[in-house]
């Protein structure tokens, strides 16, 4: 497994009423939400990436209000047009 270190400023953990472990893992979580709205990861990638399952991910989707079908409106079409 890889590592990325980052500065956090202690002004930004204050801030957010938080301490370094807990921005770490909201961090990881909001990157992994992120890279999936973009297409980047599949759902189980940015599970692994979060820290949890995929169904505890795409549950979790919700609360970003992100759509847990990435799919464009012409994909969608396409799909019940085949169903």
């Amino acid at each position: 497994m890889s590592a990325v270190q980052l500065d956090i400023p202690e002004e930004t953990l204050i801030s957010l009423k938080t301490d370094a472990e807990s921005f770490a893992r909201d961090l990881k979580l909001l990157a992994a939400v992120k890279l999936f709205e973009l297409g980047k990861l599949s759902s189980g990638r940015a599970a692994q990436l979060a820290g949890m399952t995929r169904v505890e991910f795409l549950l979790g989707l919700q609360r970003f209000q992100v759509s847990p079908f990435q799919m464009t409106e012409d994909e969608l079409r396409q799909d019940i047009l085949n169903a």
